[in-house]
């Protein structure tokens, strides 16, 4: 009897406990949580028009840029001129000592002299036909080369005083007084360049240029030139010229050890910002008005592809590969995978999986493409 009611027990308690778990609820909120439908905000894909930059290194030189080169040997007997300085074309800049040289023009001149009164004697006895006729020739050559010799001389001594042959601002000055200088010198006394214009050389890769000459407009390199977009100039602290430059020059021909096109640009400097021998950056402009512009924050990365996800009109979502073809700052211009008008969650999307269902909570599309800066990009 004992056993028999403890078993009727056991199985009165065993039915009874799911009943108890039920009430306590803890399963019963495990399937709820997995029903529960989150909010995540969306927004329908415009197009807007924004501005991307490739980015180039450059160097930057006058667009007269003359070495300075001592044409005769000699020490340095003044420096004339500063740093820096703004210069006229045939303006002093050094003089060299000339004391060798003057010496040299005293000899030479007294030789003129000589070969001077050589002639004059030989005049009167040619004509009495004492002496011939080639004497007084040789005697001619002689003060002909005697004159040459002098006019030599003292054109070195001119030579001494280094003008500069343009005009334009001196750059740096290497040599001091006392520095003996001569034409054979690698290094130059010193350059005067004029920087009211400068030129910024740069290089495309085969890419690159292939993308300029498919995509400016014009049916010649030229016309191609002529069409390109003014370019922007990036100062090595970061700043922006605010001059814009125009592309010159290009090549039209690819290096075979680099690989590259040389371009040139000109800019105008007529406050004297950029001098001779800066660096910077090119930055290129490339703007797009009719493709659909998303937010970065609305996309996520899997297995080397940029995915995003849209929703259908009852909050399914679904993820869609998209062909980024260019960035700006925060926001990626898509190339396919989207259209204007789809709709696509703009954040959180690390948190979504393919299927859910969501809570679409509609915001406006400038409130997520919002603050569009430039951005400058290798």
């Amino acid at each position: 009897m004992r056993t028999g009611t403890i078993l009727k027990y056991v199985v009165a308690i065993a039915g009874i406990t799911p009943l108890l778990i039920g009430c306590n609820g803890k399963p019963q909120q495990g399937q709820m949580a997995q029903q529960q439908v989150l909010p995540f905000p969306v927004t329908k894909v415009e197009s807007k028009e924004v501005t991307a930059y490739k980015v180039f290194p450059t160097n930057i030189e006058g667009i007269i840029n003359s070495n300075v080169r001592a044409k005769v040997a000699g020490y340095i007997n003044e420096v004339l001129v500063d740093e820096g300085q703004k210069v006229k074309k045939g303006q002093p800049l050094f003089r060299l000592e000339t004391e060798s040289l003057s010496q040299d023009a005293e000899a030479a001149k007294a030789s003129i002299n000589v070969a001077q009164v050589e002639l004059d004697k030989l005049k009167p006895l040619v004509e009495k036909g004492i002496v011939g006729e080639v004497q007084l020739e040789t005697a001619k050559a002689n003060l002909a080369q005697a004159k040459s010799n002098y006019n030599s001389i003292m054109a070195n001594i001119g030579y001494a005083t280094v003008k500069s042959p343009v005009n334009g601002y001196v750059g740096a000055i290497p040599f001091r007084l006392g520095t003996l200088v001569s034409p054979n010198d690698q290094v130059p006394l010193t350059t005067v360049s004029n920087t009211d214009e400068v030129y910024a050389y740069f290089s495309f890769n085969e890419k690159d240029y292939l993308n300029f000459l498919e995509n400016t407009p014009g049916e010649t390199l030229k016309e191609k030139i002529e069409n390109f977009p003014e370019v922007t100039l990036q100062l090595a602290n970061g700043s922006i010229y605010s001059h814009k430059g125009k592309i010159q020059t290009v090549t039209g021909q690819i290096n075979q050890s680099t690989g590259t096109v040389s371009i040139r640009a000109i800019f105008d400097n007529p406050e004297r910002l950029i001098a001779n021998g800066n660096s910077g950056k090119i930055l290129i402009p490339t703007t797009y008005t009719e493709l659909p512009v998303i937010p970065q924050a609305a996309t996520f990365e899997r297995q080397g592809q940029i995915m995003a996800f849209t929703t259908d009109g009852e909050g399914v979502i679904n993820p869609v590969t998209i062909e980024v073809k260019d960035n700006v700052d925060n926001l990626y211009v898509v190339g396919s995978g989207l259209s204007v008008g789809d709709q696509i969650v703009t954040s959180g999307v690390g948190k979504l999986r393919a299927g859910m269902k969501i809570a679409p909570q509609e915001v406006s599309y400038d409130s997520v493409t919002k603050p569009i800066k430039v951005s400058f990009r290798n």
